[in-house]
């Protein structure tokens, strides 16, 4: 089974590159426009890694990651920040928000998917409370 990977990031071109990109290193994708979207994905896509820009319109991205972190079916989501601020004081954001790694735009396509899969192999497997909605009982 293909591990998940949610792409949250309002850019058209730069999703059309990251689902490529994800998908050709064998990942099944799912993409987000806004922060609002990313969140109802999180609850029926069950990612294990997020790719998730910082500067989303309706809910950021350091929201969603903060509610990521709160959230304990969500407990093995690895999070990768994807953003245009590269300073330190937005690195210092993003980890404390809860982020995994951080990547600043433009970024390497062969390091983004390194890190992708490095993230994607350490994330455990987590059982979410509940009946699954993709299998209905």
């Amino acid at each position: 089974m293909a591990k998940r990977v949610l792409i949250a990031e309002d850019e058209p071109s730069i999703v059309t590159s990251l689902e490529f990109l994800m998908r050709r290193a064998g990942f099944d994708t799912r993409s987000a426009v806004d922060g609002e979207e990313a969140l109802s994905l999180l609850e029926t896509f069950h990612p294990h890694v997020v790719l998730l820009d910082i500067m989303l319109p309706r809910v950021s991205g350091l929201e969603i990651c903060r509610f990521i972190r709160g959230q304990p079916a969500l407990a093995g989501t690895r999070v990768l920040m994807l953003t245009a601020k590269g300073g330190q004081r937005e690195v210092e954001r993003g980890i404390e928000a809860g982020a995994d790694d951080y990547l600043t735009k433009p970024f390497s396509t062969h390091d983004l998917v390194a890190r992708v899969q490095a993230l994607a192999a350490d994330t455990p497997l987590r059982i979410a409370p509940g009946p699954d909605p993709r299998f209905p009982p």
